[in-house]
């Protein structure tokens, strides 16, 4: 056996969703600040990405976190999400499972029975309280970046469908919101691939005809992400989604940053105040408690302060390395999978 490069990563999902943690072989990026890390990572070192989440060592529906030191004096470490294509600046599935793998691991000190903690993210820092016992984490709670909604009913032109109403509000990335029965979902394993297909092509409208910018950090931008949502019946009670994430797939979990943004909508309309929340499940059954834990102003625009909590579960250790004889190391995807 010959490597050129080794890299140790835990295995961890949360609500069915992979999301995996570096934890060895990989030195941390330059920049003043997560979001400086990241844009390194995404202009200059992208390959490790495509080393790591590409065929044959990756799959579509498979996150990884490289963990660093923060570059914030109030926060406990730095976290950078690689997504299958991308770079998003928060992710609330993402931030459960890292700190899961951090607590479970001793990289950082576990204090039973509550651990608490701060991330540093590309999005900002994310407060955590992880209640812990004989060694677990049982459940993560944090307190996300500030979300807010910036389009309700807004028509969009899309493939096959015309002009619908979406909604598009930021909860660590940008989301735009449909209701799912309006066209025809139910929000059920066996619509999976339709929901993928539409997903795509809303998300491709808003891209070109909904121009939106985070108001503090203008490199945030453009819709990512389509969420199909059921039907909101109150405040305590449950409601299905979907999200579906590039490059063609559902989100596992409920998805922690659709989450926020969604409460950020219901706040908007009304439908949810301070105080309260709303059990959000996935289109897999898998359920975060959400609630709203304050309202704020993100430069003059009304917005709220989310709370998402959630389990992760430690799935194995996974010892990476590259062959440099190996024609396929750096990575490659086909269609059949790979959807455009």
């Amino acid at each position: 056996m010959k490597w050129e490069r080794t890299v140790t990563v835990i295995g961890c999902h949360v609500g069915g969703e992979d999301n995996h943690v570096i934890v060895g072989g990989v030195l941390p990026p330059p920049g003043a600040t997560m979001f400086e890390k990241k844009r390194y990572l995404e202009t200059q070192a992208d390959e490790l990405r495509r080393w790591l989440l590409l065929e044959p060592r990756g799959k579509p529906a498979l996150c990884v976190n490289l963990v660093t030191p923060p570059t914030r004096p109030d926060c406990d470490a730095g976290v950078i999400i690689m997504e299958s294509t991308d770079y998003p600046p928060m992710s609330g599935s993402n931030t459960i499972c890292t700190v899961t793998v951090l607590l479970e691991t001793g990289m950082l000190p576990m204090r039973e029975p509550v651990t608490t903690l701060t991330l540093d993210t590309p999005a900002g820092p994310v407060p955590i309280e992880a209640r812990c016992r004989d060694g677990k984490v049982e459940r993560v709670q944090f307190t996300n970046v500030p979300c807010f909604v910036t389009h309700l009913g807004a028509k969009l032109d899309v493939e096959g469908l015309g002009s619908i109403p979406v909604d598009i509000a930021y909860g660590g990335a940008f989301f735009a919101i449909v209701d799912a029965p309006s066209l025809g979902f139910s929000v059920e394993p066996k619509e999976a691939r339709d929901l993928v297909t539409l997903g795509n092509r809303i998300v491709a409208a808003a891209k070109q005809q909904v121009a939106v910018r985070h108001p503090e950090n203008p490199d945030i931008q453009g819709v990512t992400f389509a969420e199909f949502a059921m039907p909101f019946a109150g405040p305590g009670t449950v409601s299905r989604n979907a999200v579906v994430v590039a490059p063609g797939r559902i989100d596992r979990s409920p998805c922690g940053t659709g989450t926020s943004a969604r409460l950020a909508v219901l706040r908007a309309r009304g439908q949810l105040a301070a105080g309260q929340g709303f059990i959000h499940e996935s289109i897999i059954g898998s359920r975060f408690d959400a609630a709203i834990a304050a309202e704020v102003m993100v430069r003059g625009r009304p917005g709220i302060v989310s709370t998402i909590a959630g389990q992760a579960w430690i799935t194995g250790v996974f010892q990476h390395g590259s062959d440099p004889s190996d024609p396929f190391r750096h990575g490659f995807t086909l269609p059949d999978m790979w959807f455009a």
